[in-house]
């Protein structure tokens, strides 16, 4: 009875364990571009595509000037970001080790997961930075058009058999 409780917890402590490490991979890994990946078209680096920025910027009939501007935004964010992205990738590097020590150390995994918030978070911020000083750049009237096309855009992606956004509040 007591070896078939030690069998039940140590399996449910692996199961556990590869849960959070695909957890801290897929955080770390950050967005990519391709189809199907993290990120994707509508994911957190949606306006770093320069293509698709483009697009959005074509949608709100930016200038030539602001879209200079944002260019420029968004290139020093992308920067920030890969930098940030490296640090990650540490972070990832760090949580395989703990999870495939000979001994787990639970206290060990939870700092370690309490880094990785913080690095999301940081990430987080930039980007969100990065949007909000490139929304500074259009006029009230151009993110009301980026809005609307946004909002088609979502509807379409429902058409499509795609998950739309979540709606606030839900």
């Amino acid at each position: 009875m007591r070896q078939l409780i030690s069998t039940s917890l140590l399996s449910k402590a692996l199961l556990l364990g590869a849960l959070s490490l695909g957890a801290a991979m897929a955080m770390a890994q950050g967005p990519m571009n391709g189809p199907g990946e993290h990120g994707g078209r509508a994911g957190p680096g949606m306006m770093m595509g320069s293509g698709h920025m483009a697009h959005m910027l074509d949608a709100a009939d930016a200038s030539e000037a602001q879209r200079a501007q944002i260019k420029q935004i968004m290139s020093a964010a992308q920067a920030d970001l890969k930098a940030q992205r490296l640090a990650a990738r540490k972070l990832h590097e760090q949580g395989m080790a703990l999870f495939t020590a000979p001994v787990i150390d639970a206290a060990a995994i939870e700092a370690h997961r309490q880094q990785m918030l913080a690095q999301h978070d940081q990430m987080s911020r930039r980007m969100s930075q990065a949007m909000t000083e490139a929304a500074k750049v259009l006029t009230p009237e151009q993110r009301a058009k980026l809005a609307e096309k946004m909002k088609k855009m979502q509807a379409r992606r429902g058409e499509r058999g795609q998950a739309p956004a979540a709606k606030p509040g839900q």
